[in-house]
């Protein structure tokens, strides 16, 4: 029962949440279980351009590391902050969400060449968390009880908090500024005099993931109007019996509709 529960929660999520969090759940359990191997998965230019792994330019943002506390802290901001944009800002755009990680993935992948880069998993999350607070500037965070600060300052909280584990902060840097770029080209430039939208999401994903708009302007057809209620006969034949005796009350065509 604890199971179906834990299913049926899962289900509530977004669908793109619900499928990256997945994705990178099952990407560690395979490597976990030796079934998958981390160099099967890293980003190498050289073996994706000429020997054509392309898939490598999925799976190097699906592995976090070995299970162990830097995957559930990062699957925890995964999760959270994907799903809070996902249920906030993006809100009825899926189209637009997906677009926002294939523009951040591109991006990440064409600078990480510059810095050899292998993982870029916790760069996308980076990403995620510093458009959230700058969608959310007027949020306090509460930083794991230890510190409160407004959501804005949060991207660089975890970036401070990872190189106190010792990792380092190139890639959070990264996601950082992609982030930035984002959210320039989506929030602020379109607002300022003589900007415009920049990023345009492609029509075709529109059609696949957006639910179809409706036309105001569209008139339904006779037959698909919905019709007023008709009384069941014997319904009427219990009124006309009750106006014959002079009793009449709307109430009994009422009680009798329900």
């Amino acid at each position: 029962m604890a199971w179906q529960g834990l299913a049926a929660e899962f289900l509530q999520v977004p669908a793109v949440t619900r499928a990256y969090t997945a994705a990178c759940v099952l990407t560690t359990a395979a490597v976990q279980l030796e079934l998958l191997s981390p160099f099967q998965l890293y980003f190498n230019p050289h073996l994706v351009f000429r020997k054509f792994q392309v898939w490598r330019l999925v799976t190097n943002f699906l592995f976090f590391g070995p299970l162990g506390f830097s995957f559930f802290f990062n699957m925890l901001f995964v999760f959270r902050y994907c799903r809070m944009l996902e249920e906030g800002s993006f809100r009825g755009r899926t189209a637009d969400f997906v677009f926002m990680f294939l523009f951040g993935g591109v991006l990440m992948t064409l600078l990480g060449l510059l810095g050899s880069l292998f993982f870029l998993g916790q760069a996308l999350m980076a990403m995620l968390v510093y458009v959230w607070s700058r969608r959310s500037p007027g949020v306090r965070v509460n930083f794991f009880g230890l510190l409160t600060f407004q959501a804005p300052f949060l991207p660089w909280a975890l970036m401070g908090f990872s190189l106190l584990l010792g990792n380092s902060i190139l890639v959070d840097l990264l996601g950082i500024a992609v982030g930035h770029i984002y959210y320039f080209l989506e929030d602020v430039f379109p607002n300022q005099p003589g900007g415009k939208r920049l990023l345009l999401t492609p029509g075709f994903l529109k059609l696949l993931l957006d639910a179809p708009e409706e036309d105001p302007n569209y008139l339904p057809l006779p037959e698909e109007q919905p019709r007023p209620h008709q009384p069941h006969p014997q319904q009427i034949l219990r009124l006309a019996q009750t106006q014959t005796s002079g009793e009449f009350c709307p109430y009994h065509l009422g009680r009798e509709s329900r």
